[in-house]
Order: C-alpha cells, then structure tokens, then sequence
C-alpha cells in the first residue's frame, strides 16, 4: 500500500481521514498547515497527497504550485468546501489530479485514493518510449513508457498523470480524431466519476502549452473531439 499525506487544518476530519485510509491498509501521515506540509514532503517520500485549500501559514493553492515545482509527478488530491467551478478549474490548472469537495462519501474517497495512486503506477505504453518523428526525421517528441514525461527534441517536460494519459491516446492515433467519449472510455476504469468536458478542455489546454516548439499541435475538432498532428 502507499504513504499517503493528508494536509487539512480540522482537527477532525484530520483524524477521520487517517483512520479511514488506514483502515484501506494504507500508511498515513498529516500536517495541520502548509508550512508543516512543506517539510514532511522534503523529508519523507510521500507516495500521494490529499490536499485542503484554505490552510493555515501557507494555503493550498500556494502549496500546490510549490509541490509541482517540487514534485511534479506526485499525485495531488484537492478536498475542499469549495465548489465552484472555477475552482475546480483553477485546481486542475495549477497541477492537481484529482478534486473532490466537502461533504464526500467515505467509500468514494477511498475509491477516489486508489484510482489515484494506480493510475501513477500504470504504464502509457509497451515499449520504453514511443516517438514521433518530422518530415526532416528528426524526433520531435518521445513519451516515457513508465513515467508520466516526455522529450521534445531531447528536452526533458514532466507531465501530470492525467496528461500524460491524454497524450498517450492522442499519440496512439496520430493524425486521426479522438472523441470526447474516446477519452471517457480510455479513463473510465481509473475514474471514480467521468471525466467532466471542462476538466478535458483544461487538460488539453495544458497540454498544448506543453506542447510548444514541439512542432505538434493538439486541434480542436469542432463537434467531433482533438486531433494530435504535425504543424
């Protein structure tokens, strides 16, 4: 089982949640502040993080850029009051893989945790690296088969979980339409809900800056779904 960090300020739901992912088998360790948060993350190798937003010293947002900084391929779970979706976008934006907000269902954040932890363990991809290669066959990009990170032209980019999921199915189909629904099915058993249209729309936003200098363009298909192709 993993070594999970739970960073919320209730004293309560603090300790509900270490008892119930402990119940799962998991190992659990928490902080009540951000700062706190910071220095059990740079002493203890932490396999998954379950992250408040409004915290003490250091909130969450601040937190979270910095752990991407930091640890860009952690997974990180938003469990916070605030529902907007706003919210939930901006969460997605600055990095989190994941956003479930209070009041949530024990057995869906259980279910919720494990869907994380084994999409960060599952392979894109057969072979150690995939790759694509410009008309001047020179290889633009190449995808990491164990780890959620490629190389453009030789450059090193890390990838969220998520993204690198996304880009693996867009790069499986190379030139051909991938669907809303496409996407839905590929995820649907690492998912504990599908995935909303305005979470996919973030992650091909972030992905496409990603994308940059790569000469490979993700295209919005209007009314069909994306498109990964050379430029």
């Amino acid at each position: 089982m993993a070594h999970l960090l739970i960073i919320e300020d209730d004293d309560l739901l603090r300790d509900g949640l270490t008892d119930l992912l402990k119940q799962t088998g998991h190992t659990v360790c928490s902080s009540a502040d951000g700062l706190a948060a910071q220095t059990v993350l740079t002493d203890q190798v932490i396999d998954a993080v379950l992250l408040d937003l409004g915290l003490p010293k250091l909130d969450g947002m601040s937190l979270l850029r910095w752990i991407r900084q930091h640890f860009e391929n952690l997974p990180v779970m938003i469990l916070t009051a605030r529902d907007g979706v706003n919210d939930r976008v901006e969460g997605l934006l600055e990095g989190a893989d994941d956003y479930l907000t209070k009041p949530f269902n024990n057995a869906e954040l259980a279910a919720r945790v494990q869907a994380l932890l084994r999409r960060a363990r599952l392979p894109a991809f057969n072979t150690e690296t995939r790759a694509i290669t410009t008309p001047d066959a020179t290889q633009c990009l190449q995808i990491d088969s164990q780890l959620p990170r490629v190389w453009i032209y030789g450059q090193v980019q890390d990838l969220t979980q998520r993204e690198w999921e996304l880009l693996g199915l867009l790069h499986l189909r190379l030139n051909q339409v991938v669907s809303r629904e496409d996407v839905a099915s590929a995820w649907q058993h690492d998912s504990a809900e599908p995935t909303a249209s305005n979470a996919l729309e973030v992650y091909v936003h972030r992905l496409r800056r990603k994308l940059l200098g790569s000469n490979l363009n993700i295209r919005n298909v209007r009314g069909l779904g994306y498109m990964l192709e050379p430029v």
